[in-house]
């Protein structure tokens, strides 16, 4: 880890302590898991013993001196010199190996990220075998850890203007190494309990790692920069989760899954050292001569805002384009006649998109076992099935930057529509194998998450983009509370008829799209600060 990380904080000896006393806590746990192999790893009802007991406690204050370690010092004087200033790199500023590096760095760390949510799917049919409780009641730890995830995503945000976007970061790492437990707990309500913590850890990757791309990226290159790292993340986290489960689960259990926090988070904590510090936050801190050595690398530069100015880089909640100069944006709202067309198409596919992904996808691996197949091959077809889609990204990160933004995303709703109705036929003729199905619809729905806020903060004048890219995103999380509660409900369909009802929504953003869809690739953004004609738009 370098040095300049614990510069001005409270100090490196606090944070490698807490590392290690999460670490060793969670190795506390291990014993009782392995005397559990004979009767395959299933632990239900077993009493803790004193040395699980004396782990957690050891997990709870290590991330507790964790994060006073990383705390810096004279935080409000920090704070309120970071509101004034901005940094982004020139319109037209070319790319370097630093840009490149960071991208690699953050999309292993989506991935470690994206995994944990994406195992959940893998999970369920031996927790609901082993704890003998209905689907209904297991349903409730997807939907904790998804509410842990809306919870995390607005903890992470004021967590990391505080500590700084990389110290974020490494604590998140440091909160997976912890939660590893949930893979050793005995009942199902401390499942619940952890799966909320581990949705909390998680919750917040994903804006800060589009915060450092929005800092670090020149405008003309981080649409299709975020659609990258975006979709590279979403597809390797779903191919990490399936790839590890069809390789460890039928020997060690569901229970492995979460255990595999434990290296995964040691490891992101480890590559901490090759994450750059803001430079907007060491700007804050008056550590001029390490943010210019930082702004050098990336070609960035800064600036003060006016008084009345508001940071376009922040107002885009998870960072993309901004536009220049003063705004004039004569929209007071999303749902104005003008934006209205645009707006709806947006919320609609980020709903649909988190039915699929929190719930489609999730209930897969339940599904090909109540189907016959083991865990082990349901996991084989559906890593498969993650491995097609993954070179599909740089197809889609092309077209997005090369071809159309507006006809990109179009594209990839109609390959989900098309994936949809494959998992519906294949319901009606069971027998087919579903890899191909699923890779369309891992395909389509990764590609419309990647391509879904890029796009968002292009369409919008300044003074709503940064409401429309939150808006948009609260409802992919709406989408997956949604498709939660039909299962603690136990109001799940079979399969083939959710497909066949999410088609629906589908093909009404599909048409929306095509009517209210502007073309962003190229344009301007300030563009979208003059008013619009007075008219209905066509």
């Amino acid at each position: 880890m370098n040095a300049n990380t614990f510069h001005g904080r409270r100090g490196a000896w606090a944070f490698a302590f807490g590392c290690a006393m999460v670490t060793v806590g969670v190795l506390l746990h291990f014993p009782m898991f392995w005397m559990a192999k004979d009767m395959g790893f299933a632990m239900a009802g077993m009493p803790m013993d004193n040395g699980m007991l004396f782990g957690m406690f050891l997990i709870v204050a290590g991330i507790g001196v964790a994060a006073y370690g990383l705390l810096p010092t004279a935080i409000g004087q920090q704070v309120k010199s970071a509101s004034r200033i901005v940094v982004a790199a020139p319109e037209d500023a070319e790319l370097h190996i630093a840009h490149w590096g960071l991208m690699v760095v953050l999309v292993v760390a989506l991935i470690i990220d994206v995994m944990k949510p994406a195992a959940l799917g893998f999970v369920m049919p031996g927790l609901v075998h082993e704890y003998g409780v209905s689907k209904a009641q297991a349903a409730l730890v997807p939907f904790f850890a998804l509410v842990g995830t809306v919870c995390g995503s607005v903890l992470w945000g004021i967590i990391a203007d505080i500590y700084g976007r990389k110290a974020s970061i490494l604590l998140s790492a440091v909160v997976f190494v912890g939660t590893s437990i949930c893979g050793a707990m005995p009942s199902l309500n401390w499942n619940i309990v952890m799966c909320f913590l581990m949705g909390a850890g998680a919750g917040g990757m994903l804006p800060v790692t589009y915060a450092l791309l929005a800092e670090t990226m020149p405008s003309k290159h981080r649409g299709w920069a975020l659609v990258l790292v975006g979709g590279l993340g979403a597809v390797g986290g779903y191919f990490a989760a399936s790839g590890f489960s069809a390789l460890l689960v039928p020997t060690y259990s569901w229970r492995i899954m979460w255990l595999l926090n434990l290296p995964t988070g040691l490891l992101l904590v480890f590559m901490g050292g090759l994450i750059p510090e803001s430079a907007k936050f060491l700007l804050a801190r008056g550590r001029e001569h390490e943010a210019h050595q930082v702004m050098n690398r990336f070609g960035t530069v800064s600036r003060v805002l006016a008084e009345d100015e508001e940071d376009p880089t922040e107002l885009i909640s998870h960072g993309h384009h901004h536009a220049h100069g003063e705004p004039h944006a004569p929209e007071p709202g999303l749902w104005t006649t003008a934006l209205i067309g645009k707006t709806a198409a947006l919320s609609i596919a980020a709903i649909a998109w988190g039915l699929i992904n929190f719930g489609l996808l999730l209930w897969l691996p339940a599904d090909l076992v109540a189907k016959g197949y083991s865990m082990g091959v349901s996991s084989r077809l559906l890593a498969e099935s993650a491995l097609i889609a993954f070179p599909t990204v740089f197809l889609c990160t092309w077209i997005y930057s090369q071809w159309s933004t507006k006809w990109s995303l179009i594209l990839m709703i109609a390959v989900t529509f098309a994936g949809l109705g494959w998992v519906l036929l294949l319901e009606g003729h069971a027998g087919g194998s579903p890899v191909f199905p699923v890779a369309l619809l891992i395909i389509g729905s990764n590609g419309i998450l990647a391509i879904l806020l890029p796009y968002a903060s292009e369409s919008y004048p300044l003074k709503v983009r940064g409401r429309a890219t939150g808006w948009v995103a609260a409802c992919s999380k709406i989408g997956g509370v949604l498709a939660q509660t039909l299962s603690i409900t136990a109001l799940v369909p079979p399969l083939g008829i959710a497909a066949g009802m999410i088609m629906v929504p589908i093909l009404i953003t599909l048409g929306l799209f095509i009517k209210y869809g502007t073309e962003t690739r190229g344009l301007d953004l300030r563009q979208l600060e003059k008013p619009a004609p007075q008219k209905t738009v066509a």
